[in-house]
């Protein structure tokens, strides 16, 4: 099967990258020159347009910023729409709402195509090695034809049921982590006030029931200072305002989720919208004249696991 990819940016070139590893036959687009000289270095097949890309392949993949982006890639006189045909495949992996996927999935339908909605959780450093977990809504039977290529890309990969249910899934997982950092930057002030070492603190939370995967992985780049985690407040927006927003048509009274869009707003505003994410807690540092910095802890997130081929979870 070719592929096509639209959108290499800081997870979807990682992505692709795994693509190229396991000699998958990649084209690829971005408005960004480049990371397109980056894959095509690596033996991807560059094109000039969406629409090309999706002439020559058969099967699309975007990953792209934001909803409205995608639509515009599908759109756009230019777009995916204008070039492609019937029996192909259109795999969404960018981080979207359930509405624009059935939308847009209605138009790639109505071309005699198939759908899915792939978003991807774990982090850029899993996106790198072939280790992020993969949601997929949509048919099972397309599924099915496409997971060993989503084998390539991610480990741990999820049928999650109909069409849309895959980005719903993802909001709601980026909004859990989103929530998790707020409170571990609470945790870690009040710590730190208290006169505990940071390290030390970072180990008991590892090894308690407070743990998680943002600790584990964020709150290393907090310690170390470099608060890099490839994920800016924008982007922590964008994606705990889907999950806003589909809350409240479902009329769901939600009483978490308006406080940390607020609070991420205030982040956005104080640090930029192209800030880290994790800089979140920095406004407790600043309020409160401290840092929680600690040696030994890396500038930049690895993935140490063996790159391993990915499989269906049941």
């Amino acid at each position: 099967m070719k592929i096509g990819f639209i959108g290499l940016g800081n997870v979807g070139g990682k992505l692709a990258g795994s693509l190229l590893r396991n000699k998958v036959d990649l084209s690829v687009y971005d408005i960004n020159k480049e990371a397109l000289t980056k894959l095509s270095n690596k033996g991807a097949r560059v094109v000039s347009s969406p629409k090309q890309l999706s002439e020559k392949v058969d099967c699309i993949i975007t990953c792209l910023p934001s909803p409205k982006i995608s639509a515009e890639v599908l759109e756009s006189k230019e777009g995916i729409l204008n070039g492609i045909g019937s029996n192909k495949i259109w795999l969404e992996m960018s981080t979207t709402n359930e509405k624009e996927v059935l939308r847009l999935g209605r138009l790639i339908q109505g071309k005699g195509s198939k759908i899915l909605d792939c978003p991807v959780s774990g982090g850029c450093h899993r996106a790198d090695t072939g280790n992020i977990s993969i949601f997929a809504g949509g048919d099972y039977d397309v599924f099915k034809l496409v997971l060993p290529y989503l084998s390539f890309m991610g480990r741990r990969i999820l049928h999650t049921g109909r069409l849309g249910s895959a980005s719903i899934l993802k909001v709601m997982t980026n909004y859990l982590a989103s929530v998790n950092l707020v409170s571990l930057g609470e945790a870690l002030t009040v710590c730190k006030l208290a006169g505990l070492d940071m390290k030390t603190t970072y180990k008991a939370i590892k090894i308690s029931s407070g743990n998680s995967f943002v600790n584990e992985t964020e709150t290393q780049v907090i310690l170390s200072g470099s608060y890099d985690v490839n994920f800016t407040m924008d982007l922590v927006l964008k994606d705990i305002g889907i999950f806003n927003s589909f809350s409240e048509e479902l009329k769901a009274p939600l009483e978490i989720s308006p406080l940390l869009i607020k609070i991420f707003q205030e982040g956005r505003d104080k640090y930029g919208p192209e800030a880290w994410s994790t800089m979140i807690v920095k406004r407790l540092e600043d309020a409160c004249n401290i840092n929680f910095r600690a040696k030994g802890f890396p500038d930049q997130l690895v993935d140490d696991d063996p790159e391993t081929l990915g499989y269906e979870i049941k």
